[in-house]
């Protein structure tokens, strides 16, 4: 049995598969953050913590809201298109919780 692959299906298991990408998600869903904010919840490079939120923003998932002050503030947080992946991200969530073991490593 030979089945094709929704394109669609695809292409977001290829966005959701990008390092950080889902943990991004999973941070938005406490609500609007600074990037620092996001950048200090996750072990990730400010470089690549940008260049994520950039392509999320460009698949209308996350939403860069400025604010004029001084300094500029910027915030991040979920469109409603990002907020539909809420019941997929906890359903992983759940799933990790009971079928998951981390390994602890003795250095």
């Amino acid at each position: 049995m030979n089945q094709q692959l929704c394109p669609k299906f695809e292409k977001a298991m290829n966005l959701l598969n990008k390092r950080w990408t889902g943990l991004i998600i999973y941070q938005l869903l406490f609500g609007s953050q600074r990037f620092t904010e996001i950048e200090s919840a996750l072990p990730v490079s400010g470089r690549l913590l940008s260049e994520r939120l950039k392509e999320l923003e460009e698949e209308g998932i996350v939403t860069r809201q400025v604010f004029a002050e001084v300094p500029v503030r910027v915030e991040y947080s979920l469109t409603e298109k990002g907020r539909q992946l809420e019941p997929v991200i906890n359903a992983i969530e759940n799933w990790s919780d009971q079928w998951i073991e981390l390994v602890e490593l003795n250095n």
